[in-house]
C-alpha cells in the first residue's frame, strides 16, 4: 500500500473543468467527497470521503477505499462486512472536488453500517425521520 499520493493541479480553470487530466481538489484536511451508487440502479448508497491515498488505492485497485474522519485512518469498504465495492466507473464532478462511484456490492449487498442497504435509509416528514428502506 502507498504511503503517500499525490495528483497533478490543473493549471488553470479551462483544464480543471475541461481537461483530461485527474486533478482532484482536495479540501484544507486532504479530503474529497465521494459518493457511491448502486452501478446496476442507480440508488445513492453513501457518502464518504477519500484523502489522495484511498482515491489511488480505488484506482489502483479497482475496490473502494475510504478515509474515516472520527478513526483517522484509511479503510476498504467491506474489509469487515464483505459489503466489497468493485468499482464499474468513477467520475469527478465539474471542479473535480467530488466523486461519484458507480459500484457493484458485494456480500449483503448493503452499504451502511446499521443494517440498511442504503445510509440514506430516513426521509424527513413533518419535522421526524421516518425509515424508508
Amino acid at each position: 500500500m502507498p504511503s503517500e499520493a499525490t495528483f497533478p493541479t490543473a493549471p488553470d480553470k479551462r483544464s480543471l473543468e475541461q481537461g483530461a487530466t485527474l486533478a482532484p481538489r482536495f479540501d484544507r484536511d486532504g479530503l474529497i467527497a465521494a459518493i457511491a451508487t448502486d452501478a446496476r440502479t442507480g440508488e445513492v448508497l453513501m457518502l464518504a470521503w477519500m484523502n489522495a491515498q484511498a482515491l489511488s488505492l480505488t484506482l489502483e485497485t479497482g475496490e473502494a477505499h475510504y478515509f474515516s474522519r472520527s478513526r483517522q485512518r484509511l479503510w476498504r469498504k467491506g474489509e469487515t462486512s464483505g459489503q466489497v465495492q468493485t468499482v464499474e466507473e468513477l467520475r469527478v464532478d465539474c471542479d473535480q472536488d467530488a466523486v461519484l462511484l458507480k459500484v457493484s456490492v458485494g456480500g449483503d449487498g448493503g452499504a451502511c453500517h446499521t443494517g440498511h442497504r442504503s445510509c440514506f435509509y430516513r426521509v424527513a416528514e413533518k419535522g421526524r425521520l421516518v425509515v424508508r428502506d
